[in-house]
């Protein structure tokens, strides 16, 4: 048995709260273009949702990580890409290397009040000239004293608007590539951050996206999380962390949407027929019913492998290129599906077809994940 009785509970617990209080809210929340983080995520951290396997001392629930799992299935049914998302780097994107390297100060002042739902934090790594290739980032922080002096931009960065904080990837020295990079704690209220703008995207449209600029920002030493130099590392095992959280709820949406669609089918009627009797889209949907139940076995399996304790980098690499993938053709399916109906906005079938997009471009883009397995097995040139 993989789940116990106290991961069902929570599992009620959490879809309850996504039923009674993010769909109702979802189309408000697109329309506007914006979402109250603090307010969710002070909730839902009063309700034991947040820092899920961080330690209690810091707000965690010290829990395993099939409380994740649970998380990230439930929030698989919610009704836009952008809250999802904006949680997923609230708990699994820019707080892993701070829980796991950062001072007992650094804890107590930046992952307490986030995991209490008090601050709301981000990870900035991406930069105008530097996405998928991490360790080619500019950015960088010389050394002043007890302080560092930061420069440089992000762009594509994720609770930009709404963060109190930021975990930043800097070059902290003139070492090339992947040496001397750091992860420093900005707060954004600091002298010489601003969000420059706040970016248009084609979906996610409720999540706030931002390019960023840091002009000598200056914060002290003692915001370095964990050692000065080891920041690409440090941020690699985050991105694991990552790109788990984001893969496992895509099995429940893909079906959820495969069911509305069949739903659907059963119900429209072309040429004299139910939709739902030609065989060609009967075979598609048994397809991509059939791999979606196989996408979840393995990312359910993945998260057993890490609650064990086993390095699952490459489990991990690959539940997250399947899931992007699957996630694209199922949402584009279901909309070919319905046809004109499903290309109207007023149509659930025309958001997910925008959010699902993103999955194969952030996190690691899918011919990145490719190049991270084929670097594991040793096919390289």
């Amino acid at each position: 048995m993989l789940y116990s009785d106290e991961h069902q509970q929570f599992r009620a617990l959490v879809r309850r709260y996504v039923d009674e209080k993010i769909n109702p809210r979802v189309d408000e929340w697109e329309r506007t273009e914006t979402m109250p983080l603090h307010e969710i995520f002070a909730e839902m951290a009063k309700l034991g949702m947040l820092g899920l396997e961080y330690d209690p001392a810091y707000g965690g629930q010290g829990a395993d990580h099939l409380f994740t799992m649970v998380l990230c299935q439930e929030l698989g049914r919610v009704a836009h890409g952008s809250f999802p998302m904006a949680l997923g780097v609230q708990v699994a994107m820019a707080t892993p290397s701070l829980h796991a390297h950062g001072s007992e100060e650094l804890k107590q002042e930046y992952l307490t009040p986030a995991m209490r739902g008090e601050m709301v934090c981000g990870v900035a790594v991406t930069e105008p000239e530097a996405g998928s290739d991490v360790a080619g980032i500019r950015t960088h922080a010389r050394r002043d004293g007890d302080d560092w002096v930061i420069s440089g931009s992000k762009m594509f960065i994720t609770n930009a608007v709404h963060a109190d904080w930021l975990c930043v990837l800097v070059r902290t020295s003139a070492e090339g590539g992947y040496h001397g990079i750091s992860q420093i704690i900005v707060p954004t209220d600091t002298a010489g951050f601003r969000v420059d703008r706040k970016l248009d995207k084609l979906g996610m449209r409720a999540s706030d996206t931002g390019l960023l600029t840091f002009d000598e920002v200056r914060v002290p030493v003692r915001n370095t999380i964990g050692e000065i130099g080891r920041g690409f590392q440090q941020q690699m095992s985050q991105f694991v962390m990552e790109r788990m959280f984001a893969a496992y709820s895509v099995p429940i949406t893909c079906a959820m949407e495969l069911r509305l669609t069949r739903d659907y089918a059963r119900q429209r009627t072309l040429f004299g027929q139910p939709l739902s009797a030609n065989q060609y889209l009967q075979y598609t949907y048994a397809e991509l019913a059939a791999r979606v139940d196989m996408l979840r076995v393995y990312t359910e399996t993945t998260a057993r492998a890490y609650a064990d304790g086993d390095d699952v980098t490459r489990m991990a690499t690959i539940a997250k290129l399947e899931a992007a993938r699957l996630g694209r053709q199922v949402a584009d399916w279901c909309l070919q599906v319905h046809g004109g109906m499903g290309y109207m906005e007023e149509n659930w079938t025309a958001r997910a077809y925008r959010d699902s997009r993103l999955l194969s471009i952030g996190g690691g883009a899918d011919e990145v994940m490719l190049r991270v397995l084929s670097m594991m097995d040793g096919f390289t040139g």
